[in-house]
Order: structure tokens, then sequence, then C-alpha cells
């Protein structure tokens, strides 16, 4: 309301100041009240920090932003390392960040295993390892310092692959009998090498051992390559690794493959019979390889690579890479992998209770 003068009445200046009053000092409010969430959710996360609880979608990860390390717990050169730097190679380029295989050798496998264990689980450690790692370590070692089932997630299984029993080629034996024989009449020679105890190919030469009545001497050794050296200079008689670690030696001639642990006859060297076509049905010995991520990463990245080692998989070079090699290329989902696990354990704890095998696991 307007005075006689023009001026305004100060009733109305009193308002408008005390409007502004009361917006200033709602919006003290609502600041204070904004102050106090976040000092709030400071607390949250520094409480969950220190009682070791992570945030809800704290590790949401769903891209590579930086390299990748592929643990591989044998030395370079066998097949599994093989394997390995094939299906590196399908990450990388998949996922557009570099991969670095890293050979964790020793311990038939728990060494690369524990690294795996103590790794971030943030995508950039993955371990690509044999079966004996995931199903014959946990049945077959004591106070194993890994629980595969708790400490690891299944990403893909890559390959399978048969093991094969082989000899020098001045060894008299040419088949799983005549073997049998010469080590039944010369019990002092008569041994196999492998590389590690535990795995498949150790238990491979006790089922052998069992099947022909023969008393076989097992030596253990730290690598693929002393195994082949130790065959080759004499100092054993017989070695059991995997057929694609033995296949190069064959074609040279250097050594004799008598007999495969398959289902059927390795279609790269199909004129060698199975030890079942050689009247031994229960001495059968499949193995393979897959890919492990560190417990908790995130669901997203394992499937990426899951998707990516499908896709490697499927391209002709790298199949016909890993055929060459007596490698079947397979790729599966991680909870194909995981439904595999549980079907060998199944499969290998009867056999390895039958040979009454153990050892310390650390």
């Amino acid at each position: 309301m307007a005075s006689g003068n023009g001026f305004a009445a100060p009733t109305s200046r009193l308002t408008a100041t005390t409007a502004s009053a009361r917006l200033l000092s709602s919006g003290l409010a609502a600041l204070s009240d904004c102050s106090m969430r976040f000092t709030c959710l400071i607390r949250l996360v520094l409480a969950c920090a220190v009682a070791g609880i992570t945030p809800p979608n704290a590790h949401a990860q769903t891209t590579f932003t930086r390299p990748i390390k592929l643990l591989v717990p044998v030395a370079a050169g066998g097949t599994t390392d093989l394997v390995a730097r094939l299906v590196a190679e399908g990450i990388r380029e998949s996922v557009g960040q570099p991969v670095v295989v890293e050979n964790r050798p020793g311990a038939t496998g728990r060494i690369a295993a524990e690294a795996l264990k103590r790794a971030a689980p943030d995508g950039t450690t993955f371990l690509l390892a044999p079966i004996v790692v995931t199903v014959l370590a946990p049945l077959v070692f004591r106070d194993l310092s890994y629980d595969p089932a708790k400490d690891f997630a299944p990403v893909a299984q890559v390959a399978r692959y048969s093991f094969v029993l082989a000899v020098r080629t001045d060894h008299p034996a040419r088949t799983v009998a005549e073997f049998a024989a010469w080590a039944k009449a010369n019990p002092q020679q008569a041994s196999f090498g492998t590389a590690g105890s535990g795995g498949v190919p150790h238990l491979l030469g006790v089922m052998v051992a069992h099947a022909t009545g023969t008393d076989l001497v097992h030596v253990s050794y730290s690598s693929l390559a002393k195994v082949e050296s130790e065959l080759l200079g004499g100092q054993i008689p017989a070695a059991i690794s995997a057929f694609a670690d033995f296949l190069a030696l064959e074609r040279a001639g250097k050594l004799r493959v008598i007999a495969t642990a398959g289902t059927g006859r390795a279609p790269t060297l199909p004129a060698v019979p199975t030890f079942v076509e050689q009247g031994f049905p229960g001495v059968v010995a499949v193995g393979w390889n897959a890919l492990y991520a560190p417990a908790g990463t995130p669901k997203p990245l394992i499937d990426q690579v899951s998707v990516a080692i499908a896709k490697a998989l499927r391209t002709p070079a790298i199949r016909e890479k890993l055929m060459d090699l007596g490698v079947e290329p397979t790729g599966t989902t991680p909870d194909e992998l995981a439904a595999i696990i549980a079907a060998d354990t199944a499969h290998w704890a009867p056999i390895v209770r039958a040979a009454g095998f153990s050892a310390e696991g650390r």
C-alpha cells in the first residue's frame, strides 16, 4: 500500500525482509542437512574400510583399464604354456589391453595358484592351469594353502588333451604288454618320470602299474624339460606327460609313444593305439586347461574374458595351431567350467583313494 507522498509503506518493506530471512534460514537448514548427510556418508565409508566391508558397487568395474597378467604354473615350452600364449593373444585382441604371460612353475601348480589367491580381484590377474590345480590338488595334498571353490572364480575351459606313455626309440617295448614284460624282467630299472607329483601323469603311471601288475617307481622332476632330458639320456626308461609335450620328439624320431590314455586315438598320431585298445580298459586319463580369476572379480570382466576365449578358439588359425599340438579347443562359460570341475572331482576321487597317494600341500 502506497502513502500519499509515493513511498512504500514500512509494512511492505518488513514483509519482504521477513520473507528473505525465512528463505535464507531454509537454505542454511538444507545446507546443514546436506552437510550432515555427506559427513554420515564419509563416516560410513571409513567404518566399512575398518571393518573390511566393501560398500555396494565399489567394484562394479565393467571394462579393462590396465595390462593383464596371465599366470602359468609351468615352465615355458610345455603344452599349458603354449596354450596360454595363444589364449593371451585372443584376450588382448578382445579387451584392448596387453596380456603378459608370467610363468610360475613348481610345486605341481601350487606356487601359481597361491599367487592368484593373493592377487587383487580387479581384472588384472588370471591363471591358466591344468586339471591338477583345481581338481587333483585338493584330493591329493593335505593342508592345501588354497581352496579352489572359495579362492578362485571359474572363467572358461580352454582345451582338452590326452596323456601318453613314451620310451626311448632303442627301448625294446613297442606295446604296453611288452613294456610290462620288460618291467617285470628288470625290476631294478622299472620306473617312469613325470613333471611333478600328484598330477594326472603321476596318477596315470600308478594306474598303469596296477593294470599291468608291475611295480613301477615314480620319479618326479621339476619341469618337463628335465623329464625329456632324463628320458633321452637313459636315466629313466619311460615317461608320461600330455600328448602334445612329446609330439615334437616323437616326430623327430627321438622317442616312441607306445600308448595314449584318451578315449580315442589322437588325430595327429593315428597309428598309436590307446590303452583301452591294448587290453587295459580302466586306463583312461583326459586332461584340460582352464582359466580362473581371483574370487570377487567383477562378473562383467569374467564374462568378457570368457567370451573373448570362445571367440579366439573359433578362429581357424588358433584352432589349427592347437589341433597340430594334439590339443582339442573347447571354450566354455564360467558355469560350464564349474560343472566340469565338479564332475571330474567325482571321477578322480576314488582313483586317488585307490592309489593311496597323499602329500603335504605346502
